[in-house]
């Protein structure tokens, strides 16, 4: 099979299609799809065509006015997130794509539901969203650090043993909402090895133009990895749907990731078919009288 074949087919090979089935620990952070460390170039160059390719269909996206996309992201800290959508949203117009990065709940926020903050930013139709961290983070975060959840003036008696399980069926409904809404979803988590994430802290240590990434913080969270491991794969399981599937991405080489990510984006936009809107008989009458101006003017329009 060509390397471009392979790198067709990655997007389906990291979807989770049988999610009771999945095991976070069968999927390897330093895959590679089998593309050699000589092919690296030939992937490059492959990601630069998609990325071009991408560009085209979110300008059909964007003219259509039919459909939106809605790319979610989730992964450790150092996973590559941010450089992830640079890379892949490179060539996309500005104007039809919208990125919100979600950090701590404010105190506004906190007054309202879990799901509310996130809601209110879902993209426009013809656009591209792109949430960095999304509701996604209250079956994570605070699954992880319990006490999160007992600051959010939730009543205690909804708080019990079966709250994760009722969320992952809200945040289900909720993406289930958003597809019968003309919202397509995607979801993406980023799957970096704990020996990566090291190298890449002792990198943002190491260099200076770095050093503004680092947070003790991360370090915390380093501790709690395998809770992580535990709450990602409990996640993924029981929130990646036919409507709204997830891509557990191999995340220790950035250039693969990217290739995979803006492979699924592709895919998923193939799937909307979005296309120019049609030019009916009306519209093709004042074509032809606006190219019989131009032509008729000699060129002596106003110089701006």
């Amino acid at each position: 099979m060509s390397l471009e074949k392979r790198a067709r087919s990655f997007s389906r090979r990291y979807r989770i299609d049988r999610p009771s089935h999945f095991r976070l620990a069968g999927v390897d952070p330093g895959d590679t799809g089998g593309i050699e460390s000589e092919e690296t170039q030939r992937a490059k160059e492959m990601l630069a065509r998609g990325v071009a390719l991408l560009a085209e269909m979110q300008e059909k996206l964007w003219a259509a006015d039919r459909w939106a996309l809605l790319l979610i992201f989730q992964a450790m800290d150092a996973a590559g997130k941010d450089s992830t959508i640079k890379h892949v949203m490179s060539g996309v117009n500005p104007q039809g794509v919208e990125v919100h990065s979600f950090k701590a709940p404010s105190a506004e926020e906190l007054d309202h539901d879990y799901l509310w903050r996130c809601a209110t930013r879902v993209p426009e139709r013809g656009r591209i969203g792109i949430f960095n961290r999304s509701y996604y983070e209250e079956v994570l975060v605070t699954r992880v650090h319990p006490e999160i959840l007992e600051r959010q003036k939730i009543p205690t008696e909804l708080v019990d043993k079966h709250v994760w399980r009722r969320r992952f069926d809200q945040i289900n409904a909720f993406e289930r909402y958003l597809v019968h809404n003309g919202i397509a979803v995607r979801k993406f988590f980023l799957h970096v090895s704990k020996a990566e994430q090291k190298r890449r802290f002792l990198a943002r240590l190491e260099e200076q133009a770095k050093n503004w990434k680092f947070s003790l913080s991360d370090m915390r969270e380093r501790e709690h990895w395998k809770e992580y491991q535990r709450a990602y794969e409990d996640m993924l399981r029981h929130t990646s749907t036919e409507h709204a599937p997830w891509y557990v991405v191999p995340a220790d080489h950035k250039w693969f990731t990217r290739l995979v990510v803006a492979g699924a984006v592709v895919d998923a936009l193939d799937e909307l078919d979005p296309r120019y809107p049609e030019v009916d008989d009306a519209m093709r009458k004042e074509l032809r009288a606006a190219r019989r101006m131009l032509e008729g003017d000699g060129g002596r329009g106003r110089r701006s």
